[in-house]
């Protein structure tokens, strides 16, 4: 699909495969602790983690050669991935916490504040908010299953608020 959100949903659209890189990222990263903390089937966890592994997210590292144990890192790619999901951890805690409040903070080491995750304009710092963006064709846009409506629904948002035409890619 020529959609950067349906490929990123390739990789983490079910149930486990974001939690298993929410324990990569705090450390819990060999295949037992993992399954025991996640009381995820072995098979599941084996599926998520070779799938992980395939797509470059997470690297499996020996720590044993007989019998064979690894523990399981970030890739780049992985790191990075992990800060979208903390978008997600954001709003399940602004939505989904009960009474007692979020179940994890996050302190943000440069500045040293308890910090919540948000997405922000890159050349502002400004929230990206709902309405307050708007989408325009990249270099990569195609139609086909999935985006054939894409076109024309961004070309109605552009109309909404005259923004006309394509946006100037961002300077460098």
């Amino acid at each position: 699909m020529s959609c950067s959100l349906a490929r990123t949903l390739g990789v983490i659209g079910d149930r486990w495969t974001p939690l298993v890189l929410r324990d990569i990222a705090l450390g819990i990263s060999r295949f037992d602790a993992i399954q025991r903390n996640l009381g995820v089937s072995r098979r599941v966890l084996t599926e998520r983690l070779t799938a992980l592994v395939d797509d470059e997210v997470v690297d499996r590292v020996t720590y044993q050669e007989h019998p064979p144990r690894y523990d399981y890192r970030l890739t780049q790619k992985g790191s990075e991935l992990i800060v979208a999901l903390l978008g997600l951890q954001a709003w399940g805690d602004r939505w989904m916490s009960d009474e007692t409040g979020p179940p994890v903070l996050w302190r943000h080491l440069l500045c040293g504040q308890v910090s919540e995750p948000r997405v922000v304009c890159s050349c502002c710092g400004e929230p990206l908010r709902v309405g307050e963006a708007v989408p325009y064709l990249g270099p990569g846009a195609s139609a086909g299953p999935g985006t054939t409506e894409v076109p024309a629904a961004i070309a109605r948002l552009q109309a909404l608020v005259g923004s006309g035409g394509e946006a100037q890619p961002p300077q460098t």
